[in-house]
């Protein structure tokens, strides 16, 4: 196990969030690589779960936890120290490892806010209460959000995608994995 890295069993509630990109600066730093536009996450929790990059260079194996002193915006993305990475060649040693937090350290998400990764796996349900399929991925265009899930039509399994805004979406309802909506299935 490198320095800083201490062997952890990884949450059941780990959402992979990112990536470390790079050494930054010679005391430690590291570069980040977030998934999301809004890196909220990497500030709310000082405990992340490490896994070594599916490919490339690997410089330790299985789960590990860091420690992280501080993680702060910069440029387009990210940068943050851990409390046992001392300099650039411990952070050298982190590049390309997949990053994962604890969702249950994920900042609270305001009224009518969601985090995308809790409308996955959510039932779509239209007015007449026909079952429209299960979310299995979102879609930003730029302007809007966009629900994607596969939907049964005359025996072939179609995509439906349903844009995520206020006048077609009624209700979310997490607790009942649910997704009201003001949408046909042939639209």
């Amino acid at each position: 196990m490198l320095p800083g890295l201490e062997a952890a069993d990884l949450p059941s509630d780990a959402i992979e969030v990112g990536r470390i990109n790079d050494a930054w600066g010679i005391k430690g730093w590291f570069k980040v690589l977030p998934y999301s536009a809004d890196p909220e996450a990497f500030f709310s929790s000082k405990r992340w779960f490490l896994m070594p990059s599916e490919k490339g260079l690997k410089t330790f194996t299985g789960v590990a936890k860091l420690a992280i002193m501080e993680a702060k915006v910069h440029s387009d993305g990210v940068v943050a120290s851990a409390h046992d990475v001392k300099d650039r060649t411990d952070a050298e040693a982190l590049r390309g490892a997949r990053i994962f937090i604890s969702r249950s350290s994920f900042p609270t998400a305001a009224k009518d806010e969601y985090y995308w990764v809790d409308l996955i796996g959510l039932n779509v349900v239209n007015r007449e209460g026909v079952a429209l399929g299960t979310v299995k991925e979102l879609l930003s265009t730029g302007a809007q959000t966009v629900l994607v899930m596969d939907h049964e039509q005359d025996g072939k399994m179609v995509e439906l995608m349903i844009p995520f805004v206020a006048v077609y979406v009624d209700e979310v309802d997490l607790a009942g994995r649910r997704i009201l909506v003001d949408w046909q299935p042939d639209y």
